[in-house]
């Protein structure tokens, strides 16, 4: 379940980039790019595992299928929350600039 969640949030953000692709204002790009690293990720591990030792890839019980999509949600959560650091960080459209600055010009 967290490779298809993974998997699954990589294509939106993926179809949402390409929407607005020339423009990548938003810094959408560093968001493909966490989603489909963490399905690469949890690809080669699902790979690893069932062949060194046989894991029930296929046939999950539901404990770890509940336990597997709260790791994904829990992914997908984490990098949002750097996407959004990331595009503080950048400001691309200039908010966070504009905020402060309006707030020194207020305390003065």
């Amino acid at each position: 379940m967290t490779l298809l969640v993974t998997v699954f949030a990589a294509v939106i953000s993926t179809v949402i980039w390409y929407k607005n692709a020339p423009d990548d204002e938003m810094k959408l790009s560093v968001l493909c790019w966490m989603f489909w690293g963490s399905s690469i990720m949890w690809t080669v591990d699902a790979v690893f595992e069932y062949v060194e030792i046989g894991a029930e890839f296929f046939r999950p019980s539901f404990e770890d299928m509940l336990n597997d999509t709260y790791l994904g949600i829990s992914v997908i959560a984490l990098a949002l929350v750097i996407w959004i650091v990331v595009l503080l960080i950048k400001d691309p459209k200039g908010a966070v600039k504009k905020t402060l600055l309006n707030n020194e010009k207020n305390k003065k």
